[in-house]
């Protein structure tokens, strides 16, 4: 019974989401699978902390639209999620809601699923927010070198501390409702957290590097696009690995916000 209500919880999000234009028909069915898996294996609080993710980052994808003009060329794909998005945001988060139909009880999966979801919900907020920094962002990896706002690997403290804010909220709520009664403290709470930022920050390493990166010969821009430009021009590779999309560049961000709290779990 609870798979069949996680399954009619997802399909009503969905929709609504799919007719608010925050997600596009494939973004829709990846939805439906994701909080199918989520809400039935994993329950309510499970669904808090998807939701929770889900809800602020369309929000915040719509806010300050005056700050982010013109800043629709750098990103790969608008701001209406598709399949590629949801799973790439959410498919760890999946993974540790199916270990946790085998682990019953246990505490890791619980803490995985939050730092997953911390870190995506981190690089979400530090994407949207950031824009609201009066000074362009710099690269990660060369803090000397300013670049235009949107630019993959760009950081900034307004964006470093919104990628707090939103790792931090999601902590908050795995902590005040943890699955299964677990008891967890200040200690999970910190833990979340600073793996949330961590993730994210990961995120704006591996866009500095290895991401795939384009360049538009007309505008004279880098961007996350190809095969075209907004303005219709074929997109040339610039640098990076071309497999490594943005989508991958995110699922990597909630894998590494996963992975440290494992490893702090372990030693």
């Amino acid at each position: 019974m609870q798979l069949l209500w996680g399954f009619l919880l997802a399909v009503l999000i969905a929709f609504i989401a799919h007719r608010a234009h925050s997600l596009s028909g494939s973004g829709a069915l990846a939805a439906t699978i994701t909080g199918t898996i989520i809400f039935g294996v994993g329950g309510w609080q499970w669904a808090i902390l998807l939701l929770t993710f889900f809800i602020t980052s369309s929000g915040l994808s719509r806010a300050f639209k005056k700050y982010k003009q013109g800043l629709d060329e750098k990103y790969a794909k608008g701001h209406e999620r598709d399949a590629g998005q949801v799973f790439g945001n959410g498919g760890i988060a999946v993974l540790f809601a199916l270990l946790h139909g085998f682990f019953p009880g246990a505490l890791w999966p619980w803490l995985g699923f939050a730092a997953t979801l911390a870190a995506v919900n981190a690089d979400t907020w530090a994407t949207e927010l950031g824009v609201l920094n009066p000074q362009p962002p710099r690269m990660i990896n060369n803090l000397h070198k300013a670049v235009e706002k949107g630019s993959s690997g760009g950081v900034s403290l307004i964006g470093t501390l919104a990628a707090l804010i939103g790792s931090t909220i999601i902590a908050t709520l795995a902590v005040l409702f943890p699955a299964d009664n677990l008891s967890l403290n200040i200690g999970y709470w910190l833990l979340i957290s600073f793996s949330g930022l961590a993730g994210s920050l990961f995120d704006s390493l591996l866009g500095a590097t290895v991401q795939a990166i384009y360049y538009c010969p007309k505008d004279r821009k880098e961007t996350e696009r190809h095969p075209l430009h907004l303005c219709g021009t074929e997109t040339v590779h610039l640098r990076g690995w071309k497999w490594l999309t943005n989508d991958w560049v995110n699922f990597a961000c909630g894998a590494m916000g996963a992975l440290l709290v494992m490893v702090v779990l372990l030693f």
